[in-house]
């Protein structure tokens, strides 16, 4: 009797829709009885199927509260006439992994996390995605299994940290790294360090200013994959609640107007999310996820393309590391709509860019008021600097590019050259500095930690921490073929390309080679003679990494260049059928 009937009172047609494969017809009986099974009703069952996906754990605060934030969303679906289904799948949190060997895993994490969830749904059959992440990479992870599967989705962040207090003063775990350099030349007691670290991260969250995970949330709503004003709200508000339990039902309304993300996630669209990035001082690790997203849609959008959008962007949001402020902050002066009605008003967004709202990114931001009564996000008219917060970097050393991160440095801060200091590996140069075996003036560069070589393409906060809590932070330079994370600042430049590991033009620096950071003008330059570099290149050879198995091995075959986004796949160009459309 009952899913003729439930079906002829529903918008939905199964015919069209991948769980028709799992639900529908006399074949399907084995698979309707697990879902019995587990107290579905025929109603339910023969509802539109659609993946409540998390990246829940118990590994840090970034990622605690997702699983009670999944339980909103699926009202929100049940409410709007679906089924929802649950699945978590990993998350590598940097702050846990930062400073040893555990970093190795994390952008490897990235394409695992886009790898299960795409398997999830695609061996169940399910009709649609809504995705929670907390921590940096699982943020760009969910986003490309949307695009990669382009089947109805909305993103939901799961919200930042509260920001800490330290004996009246706000403080983020930025703060901590930072104290570790500081308590290394005895500028911080003991008792001083443990007072710091009890109460810098009071809540659930990730961290809370403008490092990997807030961009890349940022980047959520600009990119019309999250709802308006869902990636700001700190991870305790009650708001967020309301915000999943909408993002639930608004899921439902994608499915019947069969709005995708790949229409959504457009070449404009990248070009806003560029944009955000370079207003709000975010992380050069957009420079990596963005190219990666793109990938996946058959877009092109590599590091020159984002350094582009960077370059002639306005950096208006005064947030750490480079400003004042932090998520919550922002949220309350009016969230990222906020920053986003300001760039459009101004000339540098797109604003006919569709979004998941059904709307368009103009039509989201007409009832947006700027709010007088704040400073933390200025009019794109009058910005903290002409020029965004990151800037992309070419030259000698980097023909396939690095990238800085600018934000908050002054104008004669932006160009550096010096003797390099160079390293093999981010633990002794971390032992260097721990040991001040450096001397001012230098350049520090850390290679072999590229996507292929490292592998795995490390963070180097702990080093660049530890220099600005030795005081030394502006008078000293580093570059690397690893990352850095959005916590870093000062003259570090990640992403040099090609990395070592491929022989590079960072493999054959030698210590005391001049080297050349230009931010101003964009150059990353080696001043060594052409022939003496052919001659180093013969007596070159390649240095093996520690991994001969396993999944971090994997990823080291498979595992392209950082300027393309480091993508283990040829996305959309290489598919030859959709998910959503079999």
């Amino acid at each position: 009797m009952g899913s003729v009937a439930f079906m002829d009172a529903r918008v939905f047609d199964k015919a069209k829709l991948p769980s028709r494969h799992v639900t529908e017809g006399p074949a399907r009986a084995p698979h309707r009885s697990y879902l019995y099974a587990m107290g579905l009703t025929t109603q339910q069952i023969h509802q539109p199927l659609v993946g409540v996906a998390s990246c829940w754990n118990e590994a840090a605060p970034c990622n605690i509260s997702l699983m009670r934030q999944a339980q909103a969303v699926k009202k929100g679906v049940a409410a709007a006439n679906g089924t929802p289904r649950e699945f978590c799948t990993i998350t590598v949190t940097d702050g846990i992994a930062m400073g040893h060997q555990g970093m190795k895993a994390s952008l490897v994490s990235r394409d695992v996390i886009a790898d299960s969830v795409e398997l999830t749904m695609r061996g169940h059959c399910y009709d649609a995605l809504v995705g929670l992440a907390g921590c940096d990479k699982s943020l760009p992870g969910m986003m490309m299994a949307m695009v990669r599967l382009n089947v109805p989705s909305v993103f939901i962040y799961g919200g930042s940290i509260l920001p800490g207090k330290f004996r009246g003063q706000e403080v983020t775990v930025q703060d901590l790294f930072e104290a570790v350099g500081k308590h290394s030349v005895g500028a911080m007691s003991d008792d001083d360090l443990d007072e710091l670290e009890h109460v810098a991260c009071p809540s659930a969250g990730a961290c809370g200013a403008q490092f990997t995970a807030n961009t890349m949330a940022t980047v959520s709503e600009a990119i019309g994959l999250a709802l308006p004003y869902s990636a700001g709200a700190p991870a305790p508000y009650e708001v967020r609640d309301q915000l999943c339990a909408v993002a639930g039902s608004q899921v439902m309304e994608l499915i019947a107007r069969n709005i995708r993300p790949r229409d959504i996630v457009t070449l404009k669209a990248l070009e806003n999310a560029a944009t955000v990035v370079a207003a709000s001082g975010g992380s050069t690790n957009a420079a990596l996820h963005l190219p990666a997203i793109a990938n996946e849609c058959g877009i092109k959008f590599d590091l020159f393309d984002v350094a582009a959008i960077f370059k002639r962007t306005p950096y208006i949001a005064d947030l750490k590391p480079g400003g004042r402020y932090v998520a919550k902050d922002m949220f309350e002066a009016g969230g990222i709509p906020i920053l986003m009605k300001t760039l459009l008003d101004n000339g540098f967004l797109h604003g006919d860019c569709l979004t998941v709202t059904g709307r368009t990114m103009a039509e989201n931001m007409a009832s947006v008021k700027w709010n007088e009564h704040q400073d933390v996000v200025r009019p794109a008219d009058k910005p903290i600097t002409v020029t965004g917060g990151i800037v992309g970097l070419k030259g000698t050393l980097a023909p396939e590019g690095g990238i800085v991160k600018v934000a908050g440095m002054a104008a004669d801060a932006q160009r550096f050259t010096g003797p390099a200091l160079c390293f093999d590996c981010e633990e002794d140069c971390f032992a260097a500095v721990s040991e001040r075996r450096y001397e001012e003036g230098c350049v520090f560069v850390i290679r072999y930690e590229g996507p292929k070589g490292g592998p795995g393409m490390r963070e180097m906060l702990a080093t660049t921490a530890a220099l600005y809590g030795q005081g030394t932070g502006g008078k000293v330079a580093l570059i690397t073929d690893g990352r850095f994370s959005g916590a870093t600042r000062g003259m570090c430049v990640g992403h040099v390309g090609p990395e070592a590991a491929v022989g590079g033009p960072i493999a054959l620096v030698r210590d005391g080679d001049i080297i050349t950071i230009d931010a101003i003008e964009g150059v990353l330059d080696l001043h060594v003679p052409e022939d003496e570099l052919a001659e180093r290149r013969k007596a070159w050879t390649p240095r093996p990494h520690a991994f001969g198995s396993g999944a971090i091995w994997r990823y080291a075959q498979t595992v392209g260049p950082a300027v393309n986004g480091a993508v283990t796949h040829p996305g959309q160009k290489g598919e030859t059928h959709v998910y959503a459309e079999t």
